[in-house]
């Protein structure tokens, strides 16, 4: 594929370690290598491993090096970023005659993984923005595409994406914030809450009300940062996901043309939840890097640490925990790719499936990075070892893009439905 092919131009393939501490998180090959049973090109082709190692490389070089700096003083790494998108990485399944790479669900779940276990809370970001980058490409029109994907792609320009409000999270439809039409614009007023890049972004995806009650009176509208009427909240201070600044979104009589509208009217919650069925899965990829980089740490830890005269690798207590943590970071992964597989080819469980493996694997990688941290003791609640970053980083996956508890009631919903 050429778009693949794309991905790794002019970029050396390295292999990667994660060592210890921020400043070693990935040292030398010569350490340890990735152990067979956890190694995450496992079953790809050989073109998907190319922009695996691309994408490891990355990480590496580009972000774990910055990781704690940009979480302790909470940069938004934009020259990082525009990096990777002239990897492709800046609309990975966007499709390419508007710049995207127009890769597959699985390829960018790979991706995301990769990338993540340099910075979860920048590839967090970068996944979010992919998402809306697809949302435009997938649902607007032609003028609509040419006008906004090729700089998103570029990452020359940033998007939010504005679903939830002060007073609906998880009951998205019930959201408030309006849009009337007067003329060729709508008049936008409401504000919506934990907005990802607010402030800092170009491009806001915005799910408004432009009809009665319910899923059916919203509408998406993409909204452009300098539009009189638009304005934001203070900077939010977070237990993680640093790297990227969250800020109440605020409209107050902001004017938006018609023509800024995705779909029809009333197609606004149909479009927002299509884009959250690859967001789950990107996010659950990015929950997948953390553990896989924890699991990785701890071992190393076990192989050095000493207590009681010997190595804690040798107590087969921590050696069972490892085991279990190197089991539940498999499962998860298997659990992940083929949601994406079933999401790329339309199948009629992918939405359920999209729904366990964020479900799944956000709970089960969070408890593989709090184990880790934990078998590191008392290095691991200090802020010079990556691991507590994971665990401050990939605690939130639990509840954005649809909390858990909403995910077992998509499951529900759906099993309950086909019997």
């Amino acid at each position: 594929m050429a778009a693949a092919r794309a991905l790794v131009r002019g970029v050396r393939l390295g292999t990667y370690n994660i060592g210890r501490s921020h400043s070693l998180i990935f040292n030398s090959v010569q350490r340890r290598g990735i152990s067979a049973c956890i190694d995450p090109s496992i079953g790809l082709s050989d073109e998907q491993k190319e922009f695996q190692k691309v994408a490891f490389d990355f990480a590496a070089n580009e972000m774990a090096p910055h990781m704690a700096e940009w979480d302790q003083k909470e940069i938004f790494p934009v020259d990082t970023m525009k990096k990777a998108a002239q990897l492709g990485f800046g609309g990975i399944y966007v499709n390419p005659d508007v710049g995207g790479s127009g890769l597959s669900r699985l390829d960018t779940s790979i991706i995301f993984e990769a990338l993540s276990t340099g910075c979860v809370s920048t590839t967090a970001y970068i996944s979010i923005h992919n998402m809306c980058g697809w949302m435009i490409d997938t649902f607007g029109n032609k003028e609509q595409r040419e006008k906004y994907c090729p700089d998103l792609c570029s990452m020359q320009k940033f998007a939010s994406y504005c679903l939830t409000e002060p007073g609906s999270g998880s009951d998205a439809a019930s959201l408030l914030t309006s849009a009337k039409l007067q003329g060729d614009h709508y008049i936008l007023n409401g504000t919506k809450a934990f907005i990802s890049g607010g402030g800092d972004t170009d491009v806001y995806v915005v799910m408004c009300r432009t009809g009665g009650k319910g899923p059916k009176g919203i509408s998406c509208l993409v909204v452009e940062k300098e539009t009189p009427g638009l304005s934001f909240g203070k900077k939010e201070k977070k237990v993680g996901w640093n790297s990227q600044p969250t800020r109440a979104v605020i409209f107050e009589d902001c004017a938006v043309p018609v023509t800024n509208r995705l779909g029809a009217e009333g197609e606004g919650f149909s479009i927002a939840m299509k884009g959250l069925n690859g967001g789950r899965i990107n996010i659950a990829s990015c929950s997948l890097g953390a553990a896989h980089a924890s699991v990785l740490l701890a071992r190393d830890h076990m192989c050095v640490r000493k207590q009681f005269g010997e190595t804690l690798s040798n107590s087969q207590f921590l050696q069972f925990k490892l085991a279990e943590m190197a089991t539940k970071l498999v499962a998860s992964r298997l659990l992940v790719r083929q949601a994406a597989l079933a999401l790329q080819d339309g199948r009629p469980d992918a939405v359920a499936l999209c729904s366990m493996a964020k479900l799944f694997v956000t709970d089960e990688c969070f408890s593989i990075c709090n184990q880790a941290l934990q078998i590191h003791g008392g290095y691991g609640y200090l802020k010079d070892y990556a691991v507590q970053q994971y665990v401050r980083d990939i605690r939130v996956h639990q509840i954005l893009e649809g909390t858990n508890e909403v995910m077992r009631m998509i499951i529900a919903r759906s099993l309950l439905t086909e019997s």
